[in-house]
């Protein structure tokens, strides 16, 4: 009972197109495949937007202390209460 022949998977299609009809498969297929290009598409455009920035950005030199004004969106971490 290990694997199936040609003739179990045979029957199994045809009760599958009894059940859902051929009208109902083709929709699902188109639906699948519309949806794995997408993806694709999708995984396409977001490595070419990434890899850019990325490239793009200098190395920081690491030192001993920070470079004063070298990062405008660094946060004090001496923060002050309202009054």
């Amino acid at each position: 009972m290990g694997s199936f022949s040609i003739w179990h998977w045979l029957i199994v299609l045809l009760v599958v197109v009894m059940i859902f009809g051929t009208k109902k498969l083709r929709n699902m297929g188109s639906d699948l495949g519309g949806a794995v290009k997408g993806f694709k598409d999708g995984m396409k455009d977001g490595s070419t937007t990434d890899a850019p920035a990325a490239s793009s950005a200098p190395a920081a030199q690491v030192t001993g202390q920070p470079a004063a004004n070298s990062d405008k969106s660094a946060i004090d971490v001496e923060a002050r209460q309202k009054s």
